[in-house]
């Protein structure tokens, strides 16, 4: 769990800031949001293997 520690003089809302940043880049509330509802086996694989179709196409198209 990322922690801030309010610096002197530091007012609520900077140190909010930099809370919600350090929370973000922990990936903490996109893991949440993915593991809220079941998702089953076999819709996870398809899902990651469509992603790694777009991404693929996406490669190709920049790279030509």
């Amino acid at each position: 769990m990322p922690k801030v520690i309010i610096r002197k003089d530091e007012n609520f809302d900077n140190a909010f800031r930099r809370f919600n940043r350090k929370v973000q880049r922990a990936g903490i509330l996109s893991d949440i949001k993915k593991n809220r509802y079941f998702e089953k086996p076999s819709d996870k694989k398809r899902r990651e293997l469509n992603a790694t179709l777009r991404k693929l196409k996406r490669n190709q198209r920049y790279n030509r």
